[in-house]
């Protein structure tokens, strides 16, 4: 089973490398993405918004260490903060562990469950999220994912995507749009910014998936070796 999974993080990390450039410009026009660690730093992306939607990508199945509780347990205290101040938060739960996790503390705030989410994700699949995240009224999305960083470590975070209409400054004044019509082409191009934001975080969130997977399936490996060793006589 090792090997197995293996085989899949060195294919997923391919998909990683050459999917990394293709959202690289969403630095220049979006916020900068934040460790997610439910402390100030956190609190402080989320000032500003009064309708936020938060997106915690999550795996299909288990057996791959705390890549979903991490995601849990910053939105409670998330959550907790939000009801403190008097938000209207959301929450788009992608994929099975964290609807398992997450529906029995927040049944009422979860408009949406996308499970069972094809892989690997195309961009075609990345946009039939996007478009269901843009379905409940929010001024801010926010997607939390894991950060692949090694083959032993991932680094949970939150990438806000801000709405480009509505706000209280215009957005993209320094551009000329053509036709005029400029705020139908910033509801596009928020839908668009928004299914590259998910397309390259679920590209990020599966490599550390399945890199930690391995670590599980090294570990289970190793234990059932001394348990054999163990009971032989």
């Amino acid at each position: 089973m090792k090997m197995v999974s293996q085989a899949k993080l060195n294919q997923q990390k391919r998909r990683l490398a050459e999917g990394r450039p293709f959202a690289a410009y969403l630095s220049s026009i979006m916020p900068a993405a934040e460790e997610s660690n439910g402390d100030e730093q956190t609190f402080d992306m989320l000032e500003a918004s009064k309708t936020p939607l938060f997106v915690p990508i999550t795996s299909e199945q288990g057996f791959c260490g705390g890549v979903n509780s991490v995601h849990t347990k910053v939105l409670k205290i998330i959550m907790g903060k939000c009801a403190e101040e008097g938000k209207e938060p959301s929450i788009m739960v992608v994929g099975n562990k964290g609807r398992s996790q997450l529906r029995r503390l927040y049944e009422d705030k979860i408009p949406a469950y996308c499970i069972d989410v094809g892989r690997p994700l195309t961009f075609a699949g990345a946009s039939a999220l996007a478009t269901e995240a843009l379905k409940t009224p929010a001024d801010s999305v926010f997607v939390m994912y894991n950060i692949f960083v090694s083959a032993i470590a991932y680094q949970p975070t939150i990438q806000p995507v801000l709405s480009l209409t509505g706000g209280e400054e215009e957005a993209m004044v320094e551009y000329e749009f053509e036709p005029d019509t400029k705020s139908e082409i910033l509801t596009d191009l928020h839908e668009y910014n928004l299914a590259s934001a998910i397309y390259s975080c679920y590209e990020d969130a599966a490599t550390a998936e399945i890199s930690s997977r391995v670590q599980a399936m090294e570990n289970a490996s190793k234990n059932a070796g001394e348990l054999i060793d163990a009971l032989t006589l």
